[in-house]
């Protein structure tokens, strides 16, 4: 990444901070942008799902992966929930959706329940496996909540055979009216379930693949306790990426964590973070990652920067870092502070290899987190920091009473906020479109084919705080 002659910061700076400057260009569509990374985690999209508590669970594992990005399973979760998780993504089909089956006998409110975790928000009707019906929440509107599914559901279903054509898929669906499908094997029985949308993007993305031909998945271990035996686990359950993870990277403890990893020979990418400078990136590399986690203070949840003073502008810091990673074979993810497309692609074109997002999707029906409805009939997800007092409470369950109380003194992140699920955006996948299109479009914008050349060739300049709100939309006159 190039700043404009004479736009040379004296400063750090972050996202906002800049603009980018449109470079001539061969690149005649879009779709003619290879976004896969060069990092060796298999992502064919340049997005990571943040390993933390409120978000990344095996829902959005499995949707993430299937278009081409990566969820890293916290380090808080026990050891062999993670290898459930891990399995249970494994196992899911690389097109089809996993399908909420339903037993003809379920009430309609527990099948209003189940449907709400999913985004096609239908759930199937099944007797042996075979679909007989399906409901979605319009059969349920205004349905008493101790009705059986099998008074309310539509037992005109349309079936789409396992191998179909998205295209012709989508057709189908078009001309039968209907918004999904179930998606059946050669005996007839439930493989998935697929919408319209669904077909259009599997054939725009390519899902992340490990070397069997399976979703890929990561997870996290901390630097305390037995590292070594938790990563062990980790590995034998199956994960593709092992990330190292503490607030305070450049420290001691991490050194001694990353060297009881190595010794392990895992055979897949070793992340490790956070750290904001190049000396802290060199001393990780050197002490064996080999994509180092980029980022102090920026992301929603955290209060680290108003409690601390610690933390440096993300755009200078991944920059920075990513520019030192580079020098010793290395690369960066940057972690934290993306709100719109357009910091996306600035993480990128300062030169990190993926971009980790928490809590813009956490207001998505994949997180974990249950849904909420507030007063004004919004609904949405309740998100929280990971050094924040309720996951040290969460992280701590074992500890004496004692030791609890006097850990929950030193929190650094908020514990309760409300993530509204946007109406006309309320799946991750969604959101992947929004972020993916503009990434695409930047890239064409550089006239760069590759994440690779988009980083050499993108042009910036810095700008005033009217600079950029001259780009914002305006949703209504003025």
């Amino acid at each position: 990444m190039d700043f404009l002659p004479g736009h040379q910061p004296p400063h750090d700076l972050t996202y906002d901070d800049v603009f980018m400057v449109p470079r001539r260009s061969e690149i005649t569509s879009r779709h003619g942008v290879d976004l896969a990374s060069v990092d060796g985690t298999g992502t064919t999209i340049p997005l990571v799902v943040a390993n933390m508590t409120a978000i990344a669970g095996r829902r959005m594992a499995e949707t993430t992966a299937r278009r081409g990005g990566l969820t890293i399973i916290p380090q808080d979760i026990p050891t062999d929930v993670v290898a459930e998780v891990v399995a249970w993504v494994k196992s899911r089909h690389l097109v089809h959706d996993t399908a909420i089956e339903l037993d003809p006998t379920v009430t309609a409110g527990e099948a209003l329940v189940l449907i709400h975790k999913r985004a096609h928000g239908a759930g199937v009707v099944t007797v042996d496996g075979r679909p007989v019906g399906i409901v979605t929440d319009s059969d349920l509107d205004g349905v008493d909540r101790f009705t059986q599914v099998r008074d309310v559901m539509q037992t005109e279903v349309v079936t789409l055979a396992e191998d179909h054509d998205p295209a012709a898929a989508y057709d189908e669906l078009h001309h039968a009216r209907r918004r999904v499908a179930p998606v059946v094997g050669a005996d007839g029985r439930l493989v998935g379930i697929q919408t319209r949308m669904g077909a259009v993007r599997s054939s725009l993305y390519r899902p992340a693949l490990d070397a069997q031909g399976r979703l890929r998945v990561g997870a996290a271990v901390g630097i305390n306790g037995d590292v070594a035996g938790k990563a062990q686990a980790l590995l034998d359950a199956g994960v593709d990426v092992l990330v190292v993870d503490t607030a305070h990277g450049h420290q001691a403890k991490m050194f001694e964590a990353l060297a009881a990893v190595r010794a392990l020979d895992p055979q897949v990418p070793v992340v490790a973070g956070n750290v904001v400078s190049a000396e802290g990136t060199r001393e990780l590399v050197e002490a064996g990652a080999d994509i180092v986690k980029v980022g102090v203070g920026p992301g929603a949840m955290c209060t680290t920067r108003m409690m601390t003073a610690v933390g440096r502008p993300q755009l200078s810091a991944v920059l920075e870092c990513s520019a030192a990673a580079r020098e010793l074979g290395a690369h960066v993810w940057a972690d934290g502070g993306v709100r719109h497309p357009r910091d996306v692609a600035l993480a990128l074109a300062a030169g990190a290899s993926n971009v980790m997002i928490g809590s813009w999707f956490a207001g998505t029906l994949e997180s974990p987190g249950d849904l909420f409805t507030d007063a004004d009939g919004r609904r949405y997800k309740e998100s929280f920091g990971m050094a924040s007092a309720r996951a040290v409470r969460n992280r701590t369950a074992e500890d004496s009473p004692f030791e609890r109380a006097r850990k929950g003194l030193f929190e650094e992140g908020i514990s309760t906020a409300r993530m509204y699920v946007d109406p006309a955006r309320p799946s991750v996948e969604d959101v992947i479109d929004q972020i993916v299109a503009g990434v695409r479009s930047s890239c064409t914008y550089a006239g760069a084919a590759s994440l690779e050349e988009f980083h050499s060739r993108a042009l910036v300049g810095v700008q005033s705080t009217a600079g950029y709100a001259e780009g914002r939309p305006l949703h209504t006159s003025w």
